[in-house]
């Protein structure tokens, strides 16, 4: 039988710590023997950061600082326990010793000393690192920046707190659905295809991508709004590997409304259109999408304004714009509501006012036309907001400005800036209202003067004034045509240069004149002779601009029965067209170089008449440019469609033939049209009114 296997020795205890190693440690570091915690040692970075100790006291006599007690507890469970702690600590310093740590991190491990069991401090000062985080935390805090990072298992992680002040709800940490219903419906879409993009791949997660990743979006606060917020966020690489996403969240809602309201501002502004009409469709484009999902303008039938109490008062459809996405909205086709009393409040407050639908709430009856409320019905309104437009105290209508689908109805801050945008469209409303206005004062100008032309004993004559169709397009535009005592007809047409009122008043003068002139002269002077004495007289007193004209002289053939002779003077005018009862049409130049110059440019220059023999059942037409002249043709051109179209209508009677001209003139330009056609012997006198 063997001897048993003697049991190994035990192992010699480790040497004692030999404190004299952390002489040089950056690290501060202490030694402390026996459950009393002696303090056996400290280096210098110790002494630096916490102030001198004195050596061999008890711990709590050698730490007697006011915030001590908890390094004294740390020390006693150290001791108890036989296991390691680290600790975050923070202290106040000794007076005078700004030097010394304010923040540090320390760690108490169980160590052999020379004098028996003891504990090892070792401390790293983090007061700059502190220092430096909460100075991000102060600058991200005072400019609403919320911090927070995306782990690489696709959670969320707030730092710099603000989402539930911002929401009212708690952190959500992951980006589903949950968190996606606080964004707003426009932006989600564009929100989760950016990260994407950002990360490289599709779905949750950080994934391998490194790029940048920016997006503005809107987030629904806790009244229910909605703020524009912006997001940069950035990937942290460590080890060549994303390890996680960090990002700034920054609300910018302040900025955002003061950069879109000067734009919409500007946009609307320089809103033009000759019409009403035209106007309010480039202004419906300012408001959608940018402000909301429709727009409408109604404007009333009634100018004046308190609108009458009894009469009946309607509002008609104008102007839309509907953003991309939705049901078509109705044609613009004059569509009408009578106005209701809810609008007639809502106009007379000048107020704003708007209708919740949301939630299956019908609107009230007649706020918008028939089809309007169809449409409203199938494109899911959410809401209608009515919204006054005033021009120098004058209600002109409405606009109807609804959201759809899953955009909530506007709030506060939309409604002012909607109505802001609204009202900034005055100026360009009331350069229209100006020309319509001066359009109107214009036009009843003109047509005072264009009179019926008289009843002529054996022939007939017609006549036709057409006004330019844009609003600002007033024209210049004449024709005349009286008798002498003698019989004779005398006819004329002019054009004064520029398209305002001034031009028109200066027709209304010109066409006085050169009647007074005319008819004073009488049968004894030749056109030529009367247009003459027109320049030297508007010369002389300063009253006429530049203008064109053809002054005509009719008489009759004793020796032809229905014959008359035609006498006439070109002052720079397109030449009449003679319709021969039979045979082709032909433009009346004169002999020798055609026409004389303009009126009023020459005073002193001589003018030629012309004569031609008019047979019976012949046609004379006197025209102005707008007939013949427009910008994608030549004057020539215009004049051989004007002799096809009046050699095609030649029978036809004189109101018919000027209406089928008329259709010639693309309506740039306002046109003046008179017609003379000779009768048969025994033919009564017929005259047409314009």
């Amino acid at each position: 039988m063997k001897d048993p296997v003697p049991p190994a020795p035990p192992p010699d205890p480790p040497p004692p710590l030999d404190p004299a190693v952390f002489d040089a440690s950056v690290a501060a570091v202490a030694v402390l023997a026996g459950r009393e915690g002696r303090l056996l040692y400290t280096n210098a970075a110790f002494t630096g950061m916490f102030g001198p100790r004195r050596l061999g006291l008890p711990a709590k006599d050698a730490f007697p600082d006011p915030d001590g007690g908890r390094f004294l507890s740390v020390l006693d469970e150290v001791w108890r326990t036989g296991r390691a702690r680290q600790v975050v600590g923070a202290r106040e310093t000794d007076p005078g010793a700004l030097s010394q740590a304010r923040y540090f991190v320390y760690s108490c491990t169980p160590v052999e000393t020379a004098e028996g069991p003891g504990t090892l401090v070792l401390a790293m000062d983090t007061t700059a690192e502190t220092f430096a985080l909460q100075r991000y935390q102060a600058l991200v805090s005072a400019v609403s920046v919320m911090v927070w990072v995306m782990h690489a298992d696709g959670t969320f992680e707030e730092i710099v707190p603000g989402w539930k002040e911002l929401t009212g709800v708690p952190w959500h940490p992951r980006a589903d659905d949950g968190f996606f219903a606080h964004v707003h419906p426009r932006d989600r879409e564009s929100l989760r295809s950016g990260w994407r993009r950002a990360s490289g791949e599709p779905g949750a997660g950080v994934g391998p991508g490194r790029g940048v990743f920016e997006c503005v979006f809107r987030l629904r606060t806790a009244d229910g709004s909605y703020r524009h917020l912006s997001t940069r966020s950035v990937p942290v690489v460590r080890e060549g590997r994303v390890a996680e996403r960090i990002a700034a969240t920054v609300d910018i809602e302040d900025t955002w409304r003061a950069q879109l309201r000067e734009r919409l501002l500007a946009q609307v502004a320089a809103a033009t259109g000759a019409s009403l009409e035209e106007a309010f469709r480039e202004v419906v484009k300012v408001v959608v999408p940018e402000l909301a999902d429709a727009c409408l303008i109604l404007l009333l039938s009634h100018d004046e304004w308190p609108l009458p109490a009894h009469a009946r008062v309607t509002a008609r459809r104008v102007a839309s714009a509907t953003r991309p996405g939705l049901h078509a909205p109705p044609a613009l086709r004059g569509q009408s509501v009578g106005v209701s009393g809810t609008v007639r409040e809502v106009l007379t407050s000048r107020l704003p006012r708007t209708f919740d639908i949301s939630r299956g709430t019908p609107l009230p009856a007649d706020l918008v036309p028939t089809v309007t409320e169809r449409w409203l019905t199938v494109s899911g309104a959410t809401s209608l907001t009515l919204v006054p437009l005033v021009v120098d105290d004058t209600v002109l209508g409405y606009a109807a400005i609804s959201t759809n689908g899953d955009s909530p109805a506007l709030g506060a801050a939309e409604t002012d800036l909607l109505r802001e945008v609204l009202h900034h469209a005055v100026e360009p409303i009331r350069r229209v209202l100006d020309h319509q206005r001066a359009r109107g004062t214009a036009l009843a100008l003109q047509r005072a003067q264009l009179t019926s032309p008289p009843a002529v004993e054996g022939a007939s004559l017609a006549a036709s004034y057409q006004p330019a169709s844009p609003a600002n397009e007033i024209g210049g535009d004449w024709y005349d045509a009286f008798t002498l005592p003698d019989g004779t007809l005398v006819l004329d047409v002019g054009d004064v240069v520029g398209h305002d009122l001034a031009a028109a008043t200066a027709m209304t003068q010109m066409r006085n004149m050169l009647r007074a002139l005319a008819y004073g002269h009488g049968a004894g002077a030749t056109p030529g002779e009367v247009l003459t004495r027109f320049d030297e007289v508007s010369d002389g007193l300063g009253t006429a601009p530049f203008a064109t004209a053809v002054l005509a002289r009719l008489s009759r053939l004793p020796e032809e029965p229905g014959g008359w002779r035609l006498t006439w003077s070109n002052a720079g005018h397109p030449p009449p067209l003679l319709i021969p009862a039979g045979g082709g049409p032909c433009f009346l130049v004169g002999e020798g170089e055609g026409e004389d110059l303009p009126l009023c440019v020459d005073p002193r220059g001589p003018r030629a008449s012309h004569t031609r023999l008019i047979a019976a059942g012949d046609t004379l037409l006197l025209y102005t440019d707008g007939l013949v002249e427009t910008p994608n043709a030549s004057i020539s051109a215009g004049q051989r469609r004007l002799a096809a179209e009046a050699a095609r209508l030649r029978g036809a009677p004189l109101p018919e033939l000027l209406d089928a001209l008329q259709a010639l003139s693309d309506h740039r330009d306002d046109t003046a049209l008179i017609a003379f056609r000779a009768g048969r012997p025994g033919a009564t006198a017929v005259a047409e009114s314009p």
